[in-house]
């Protein structure tokens, strides 16, 4: 497991990120909340889902990030341009998309649609990703192709 979460919004996530960071604090997780702190119905998701991910990339191996906007998918277009990210978007239905992108793709960013989402289902969600772990085996080398990639393109 994730040894530190950091967890970041727009002003569409943020009602959610709110609930979700006292959730992961009443699971006894260390958060860091890297914003936004207050609602701002004209903030701008990449302000706050950058230097989240940033931190993330720091330390892939004992941290992760959850982050939170209206759809999802300019967060996890955000967050996975900083290399090292995997991010992947979550709005609802089935939950096993959630386990796969641990076990296949080691994702370690999970960006949720906060308009499509409930907090039942982002609080079932966290506590699948979260518990879930990264298959390796083949998967490993597809990783590995990612991340070289991302070292000669992306400098």
């Amino acid at each position: 497991m994730f040894k530190k979460i950091y967890i970041a919004s727009d002003h569409a996530g943020f009602e959610l990120k709110e609930k979700l960071e006292k959730f992961l604090l009443d699971l006894n997780l260390e958060v860091e909340d890297c914003g936004p702190h207050l609602f701002d119905a004209s903030d701008d998701y990449p302000d706050f889902i950058i230097p989240a991910a940033k931190k993330v990339a720091k330390d892939p191996e004992n941290s992760c990030g959850i982050i939170l906007g209206g759809s999802g998918q300019g967060e996890a277009i955000a967050a996975n341009k900083v290399n090292g990210i995997r991010s992947v978007v979550f709005y609802g239905g089935d939950f096993k998309i959630i386990e796969l992108a641990r076990t296949h793709n080691n994702a370690n960013v999970l960006s949720f649609g906060a308009r499509f989402l409930s907090e039942d289902d982002a609080k079932t969600a966290v506590k699948l990703w979260l518990k879930t772990e990264f298959e390796g085996g083949r998967h490993e080398n597809r990783i590995k192709k990612i991340l070289d990639f991302e070292k000669t393109h992306n400098a």
